[in-house]
């Protein structure tokens, strides 16, 4: 009696369901789509490479274990991957043999190279000029592991994508990966994390870790000396490859022009690429599409606020490290009053722990309570160029988006000069970022826009009025 597909797939995850965690059951199992069961062969469908890398990295044995409860010894299973190419949606077969396992690579093969790497010697921007390639410092912080990464459901995507790309750099469907959240949430960490697990499992690789802003800096260095061509073969040669808060690439267009070539070489050549910012690339202004795209191209992964149990976690292994002995009272207090941020999370243990040296006194809960009101209310909102045109724009009720039009309209033009203003003086960020962020628009009209705000200032009563409630709003 042939055995219907739905069925057959029901009763796998009947089994399926018993043994795995609710919330892994309801995220890899739940969107899997039966197609088709012939000669053994069970077809199910999965919504991208990155969730067949998945199932395949954490799940294999018990799918294994539960297809051959089902359909018997011989039975094997064929993954249906909807794979995205530019717009268009298509999906490609890859068939899984128990018990071999044997993994098909989904993505297509980089052109092979030749290259002489290891014999080619150039300025190298980290170190001195003319050091070889397997002595490039990785420039990463040892605290930074995985060991030391407490893992929650603010980050179980991140984490998981991260040590799958550890384990097979560049052989992954997420090439790049794109880690992105606020500040303080632990992208530098995981990111480091990567990096430190590649050199373990395998040394012979060449790491490196570089911020954005750093990178910026050795490419205008470069271009001074005229050895740009040095600058752009040492990043060539990189096999993992890890930039910091891409998003300060903004606005620096002969900077994301190099990254571009970089990026593409890199790929093409299957080496991983891994990227940290504040925001997913469909929300990225200042930044060229063309680079955007490929950002798109492997996975993108976001570190969300930690919830208490997280925590609490962070927090005991800190103290456990650090050998110090505090009541789960304390640690349960100081993870419900401060839960914008790890950093803000370890910064008041610390803060707490000077306290208590210096002043010798035990750390209770009244000691606490007395730091953490100290701390929170001392604690300055970090202001950024897209909270102040959201503030300006809900100031004068006008759409967020209106700031980035064309319009000429009077009012539309005076929002976006005086979110420019407000941009210059209380953020660090160069004219040429806050005309990219703020419109589109050159340094020149950010340089205009503050002149006209500060005349009408001077000039206009209740426009001055206006800036000074803009003003205390942005500092609330």
């Amino acid at each position: 009696m042939a055995v219907d597909f739905h069925e057959a797939w029901e009763n796998c995850l009947n089994i399926i369901k018993d043994n795995v965690p609710p919330v892994s059951f309801k995220t890899w199992f739940e969107p899997i789509v039966p197609l088709k069961l012939e000669e053994n062969v069970l077809t199910i469908q999965v919504p991208s490479p990155f969730f067949y890398e998945y199932l395949e990295e954490q799940f294999i044995d018990i799918l294994r274990k539960t297809l051959r409860k089902e359909l018997g010894a011989g039975a094997k299973l064929e993954y249906n991957v909807v794979m995205e190419n530019h717009s268009a949606l298509s999906s490609k077969p890859v068939t899984v043999v128990f018990p071999t396992q044997n993994k098909t690579e989904l993505r297509n093969k980089p052109v092979p190279m030749k290259t002489s790497n290891d014999e080619y010697k150039i300025k190298n921007p980290f170190v001195i000029p003319g050091i070889k390639k397997l002595h490039v410092d990785p420039q990463l912080n040892p605290d930074n592991n995985f060991t030391n990464y407490v893992e929650g459901e603010c980050n179980r995507l991140a984490r998981s994508a991260g040590m799958a790309v550890s384990n097979a750099p560049g052989k992954t469907a997420f090439n790049p990966l794109l880690v992105y959240g606020s500040s303080g949430l632990g992208k530098t960490h995981l990111v480091q994390a990567i990096g430190i697990s590649v050199k373990e499992t395998f040394p012979e690789k060449v790491v490196l870790y570089v911020n954005a802003v750093k990178f910026q800096t050795q490419y205008v260095e470069a271009v001074r000396n005229n050895n740009t061509n040095d600058f752009v073969h040492f990043y060539q040669m990189i096999d993992v490859l890890i930039i910091d808060d891409v998003h300060d690439f903004a606005g620096k267009e002969k900077t994301q022009d190099t990254f571009f070539h970089i990026f593409n070489h890199l790929h093409q050549a299957g080496k991983q690429i891994v990227l940290t910012s504040d925001k997913p690339p469909v929300e990225l202004q200042g930044l060229e599409q063309r680079l955007l795209s490929r950002f798109k191209w492997g996975l993108s992964a976001d570190l969300q606020t930690p919830d208490f149990e997280t925590r609490v976690a962070i927090l005991r292994q800190k103290i456990y490290k650090d050998g110090i002995e505090l009541s789960d009272e304390v640690v349960e207090y100081i993870a419900t009053n401060i839960t914008n941020n790890i950093r803000e999370l370890q910064g008041a243990l610390i803060s707490l722990l000077a306290q208590s040296t210096l002043n010798r006194k035990e750390i209770t809960i009244e000691l606490a309570s007395e730091m953490i009101d100290k701390l929170v209310k001392n604690t300055k909102r970090e202001i950024s160029i897209d909270y102040i045109q959201k503030v300006v724009s809900e100031y004068f009720g006008l759409p967020y988006e209106i700031l980035h039009a064309k319009s000429r309209k009077r009012e539309i033009v005076q929002a976006r000069q005086i979110a420019m203003y407000f941009s210059k003086r209380m953020t660090k960020s160069s004219l040429a970022t806050i005309g990219s962020l703020i419109g589109g628009k050159d340094h020149a009209t950010v340089l205009h826009a503050c002149k006209t705000v500060n005349n009408l200032i001077d000039t206009d009563k209740r426009f001055k009025n206006q800036i000074q409630d803009i003003e205390r709003k942005l500092k609330l």
